[in-house]
């Protein structure tokens, strides 16, 4: 099971950070990624980290890059997605997911081809 936190409003320029706990399954043996639903639009990832930490950030067009960064603590087993700079276009619902099997490329690169676990999501919302 995996418990996101930490969302709510926001103005833009401002931080959140949001939390990812996982129950069941140790963080040392899977990756966890943060993606994004925005209102009437796909759903995109954002950051993806792996078991040995190393992370990868979905990164077209610059969308997060120097703003958002992705960690872990395996003594608590969440996974934290600090948002700095924070954007109207950010606004969304923010899931976190894990896989046992994918990197965190591959997860977050290969999403829509169906992850093991996902949270239910929080809420978002950035205003201008």
């Amino acid at each position: 099971q995996l418990v996101e936190s930490g969302g709510g409003f926001v103005q833009s320029g401002g931080s959140l950070r949001l939390s990812c706990q996982v129950f069941g399954l140790s963080l040392d043996i899977a990756a966890v990624g943060w993606f994004r639903q925005a209102p009437g639009k796909e759903r995109e990832a954002v950051a993806c980290i792996g078991d040995d930490s190393a992370t990868y950030y979905e990164d077209y067009e610059d969308f997060v890059k120097g703003r958002f960064t992705i960690s872990r603590d395996t003594a608590h087993n969440t996974v934290y997605l600090q948002m700095n700079n924070v954007k109207v276009e950010d606004t969304g619902v923010y899931y976190c997911a894990l896989d046992s099997v994918r990197t965190p490329q591959t997860m977050c690169q290969l999403h829509r081809s169906g992850l093991d676990y996902w949270g239910k999501g929080t809420q978002v919302i950035v205003s201008s």
